[in-house]
């Protein structure tokens, strides 16, 4: 049965390879590389101890449920959390009180933590009313405006659960849900969960049918924005009527699969929990992204390198635009490279080819690039005025750095028009 379990997991991971993954386009000047921290791709045969917990070192679980570290399993590829029926009850005095759990499930937890920066992961969730998550919030209480006063952040960027019912929040079922709290306990230590607006990706299929790509980028203290698969981002703001920028402090990873009691969602049944077809959270991986200076060098990529993550590529945003050139001319680029490589651009005027036999070069340079996503303008010194009259043309190649600018040794070839202002 484990083995037919998952070939059929093979084969779901298999029609799903288009989903997108990687972050999205940094900002200029910016390049996005690897965290290794906050990244496993769980090729292994067990969890990562250097990077993870394999249970929430602060929470027991949400009532029934309990994280066990027995229901963590790495193995097939895969990070898997298994929901079960617990044999008997179990009690355990935990918050000042005595807490009564029957329902089996897990937690993984960063050892670090984070402060801004793209997450995402891959995931498949359980088919029944137990979470799959993907979420980082803080320990302790940051000390608020008032003295008095005490506050928390805590980020979803996909909570689920994988089949519909009859309850409240059978929404979750599908698609990708997003929140950002701000927990507040003001001077009467009344709890508050001042939230941000929710972002809702829509799929009408349940979420434990495929796997998705579950992305976040954690822009300020005060933004964020979301993506699902390959569509278009929607974005967060975090509640800041109380402090001018509330997610100011770093957070923990967490990877969860919990019970959510009716009437928002329902406990999971005794028979769904002990099927192996249904009863776990598969993450395929999970990748942290940091941005630093486009041409920063010398830090350690050994981790992302080995990933091969990208098609490399040379990117221009647009066909045809119109650039500033005095002294200097600005051309803006995008870049993906899996390991050091060079990028050549030359600039011709176009001609007419019924009259000359080729473009007539105007400019060149090869340039380093670094592993990673950049974003990145490539200046040129301007010798000679470029003609207002005259349409150029920019042809770009990025190459092994021991290649030669030829189309042949390239990795990948782009092109863009402009017009001088």
């Amino acid at each position: 049965m484990k083995k037919i379990v998952s070939f059929l997991i093979v084969c779901i991971c298999l029609l799903n390879v288009y989903a997108q993954s990687g972050p999205p386009e940094p900002p200029i000047g910016k390049r996005w590389v690897i965290n290794p921290e906050f990244s496993d791709e769980f090729n292994g045969s067990t969890l990562d101890s250097n990077k993870w917990y394999n249970y929430h070192p602060s929470w027991k679980g949400r009532e029934p449920g309990i994280f066990l570290p027995s229901q963590v399993s790495v193995k097939d590829g895969y990070l898997q959390i298994k929901g079960e029926k617990l044999k008997k009850d179990t009690i355990v005095n935990s918050y000042g009180r005595d807490m009564t759990f029957n329902i089996a499930g897990g937690a993984v937890v960063s050892k670090k933590a984070a402060l801004l920066g793209y997450y995402e992961c891959r995931a498949k969730a359980a088919a029944t009313t137990m979470s799959t998550t993907f979420w980082f919030s803080t320990t302790g209480s940051e000390v608020g405006p008032n003295g008095c006063d005490k506050y928390g952040q805590e980020w979803d960027i996909q909570e689920c659960i994988g089949r519909s019912g009859d309850f409240a929040g059978t929404f979750f079922s599908n698609g990708m849900n997003s929140n950002g709290h701000f927990w507040y306990n003001d001077c009467d230590k009344e709890r508050h969960d001042l939230r941000a607006p929710a972002v809702k990706f829509v799929n009408q299929e349940l979420a434990s049918k495929d796997f998705h790509v579950y992305g976040g980028w954690w822009r300020d203290e005060k933004t964020a924005s979301l993506y699902y698969d390959d569509r278009a981002p929607k974005h967060m703001k975090f509640y800041d009527e109380i402090v001018d920028k509330p997610f100011n402090r770093p957070m923990y990873m967490r990877l969860v699969s919990e019970t959510y009691p009716f009437p928002w969602i329902e406990l999971p049944t005794d028979a769904e929990l002990a099927d192996p077809t249904k009863n776990t959270v598969y993450y395929d991986w999970v990748r942290g992204y940091d941005l630093i200076d486009v041409n920063h060098e010398g830090i350690d990529q050994s981790y992302e390198m080995g990933l091969n993550l990208y098609n490399e590529s040379i990117i221009f945003s647009d066909l045809q635009t119109k650039m500033e050139a005095g002294e200097v001319l600005k051309i803006p680029l995008s870049y993906k490279a899996n390991q050091h490589r060079k990028i050549y651009l030359k600039i011709s005027e176009t001609t007419d080819k019924l009259k000359e036999k080729w473009h007539k070069k105007v400019l060149e340079k090869a340039i380093d690039v670094y592993p990673g996503y950049g974003n990145m303008e490539v200046v040129f010194k301007v010798d000679k005025k470029l003609s207002k009259s005259a349409t150029y043309i920019v042809e770009a190649l990025i190459r092994d750095v021991s290649g030669e600018n030829k189309s042949k040794e390239a990795l990948d070839t782009s092109t863009m028009f402009f017009t001088v202002n």
